[in-house]
């Protein structure tokens, strides 16, 4: 792994994800060297960057489409013997 690849970032979430999987799996298997572990880590810390950017932006979305406001969930309170 080499600069270029750990400053490009993949396609969508998706992807990010897929790699960020595949590379954690590496580094637990004990197939990297030292070097390539830290590139990995490198990696695998802009590829977090990237999917909480890309979650934020959908958050974002999701408090524009419901009106700047999310609803809690609200469990229903009644009884089952009440009915």
């Amino acid at each position: 792994m080499n600069t270029e690849d750990t400053d490009k970032m993949p396609a969508s979430y998706e992807a990010a994800m897929t790699e960020l999987e595949q590379l954690v799996a590496r580094m637990e298997a004990g197939e990297l060297s030292l070097e390539q572990s830290i590139d990995a880590y490198k990696r695998g810390a802009g590829l977090i960057r990237f999917c909480m950017a890309k979650l934020d932006k959908v958050e974002n979305q999701v408090r524009i489409l419901d009106g700047e406001i999310l609803k809690p969930f609200q469990p229903d309170n009644t009884d089952e013997t009440e009915r």
